[in-house]
């Protein structure tokens, strides 16, 4: 069934109308955060939390909790008419195996995706359980859209079904600004909305 999506770009048929979306697609009506390249609606429940890399302070990623999943977004730049998520999933699927997991190839809701299985070792090297992942990917206009789904929503139908409503409330915003395939679209602190990470 894979092979069945367009070898260009990875989307659902309705991501126009559906999402997740570009930023030159919607108007955006009512309560959101605008995290720069990143904007979705605000709901009820639902937590932010934004990744910062060491020692350069710059927002790398950022995740969603909502009841007992979560959703990590990342976005990065890609060409007006090829897309990237073909070519990561096989670079996550190497890696996931090199650490000793496995990567299930499949199709979702979203498209083509993989369900990954990583040993969790206690200090001594001895495995004493496994952490799933399901990392998701849409390919839009000029960029590409990354998700990681993680707790209740890989087994639970109801909870998987919420948070790839979430994925799809997701706008991308690509600037006009140059930027090579593959390089992360900038994140940044809304102002007021979420305390900035404080130094360590």
């Amino acid at each position: 069934m894979i092979d069945s999506y367009q070898s260009e770009k990875s989307a659902p048929a309705d991501r126009a109308s559906a999402g997740p979306f570009d930023s030159e697609e919607v108007t955006f009506t009512g309560s959101y955060l605008d995290l720069g390249s990143i904007r979705f609606p605000t709901k009820e429940g639902l937590q932010v939390r934004l990744e910062v890399e060491e020692p350069s302070q710059r927002v790398v990623a950022v995740t969603l909790e909502f009841d007992d999943s979560s959703l990590q977004l990342q976005a990065f730049s890609a060409p007006r008419s090829e897309g990237l998520w073909h070519g990561i999933r096989q670079q996550i699927s190497d890696s996931v195996t090199s650490q000793g997991g496995s990567a299930e190839a499949r199709v979702g809701s979203l498209g083509p995706e993989l369900l990954a299985r990583l040993p969790i070792n206690n200090d001594a090297g001895v495995q004493v359980g496994t952490r799933f992942s399901r990392f998701v990917g849409v390919d839009g206009p000029k960029w590409f859209l990354r998700g990681v789904i993680a707790g209740a929503a890989i087994t639970d139908p109801k909870a998987a079904a919420e948070i790839d409503d979430l994925f799809r409330s997701v706008t991308v915003h690509r600037d006009s600004s140059p930027l090579p395939p593959g390089d992360l679209l900038p994140l940044r602190l809304p102002g007021g909305t979420i305390t900035p990470p404080k130094a360590i």
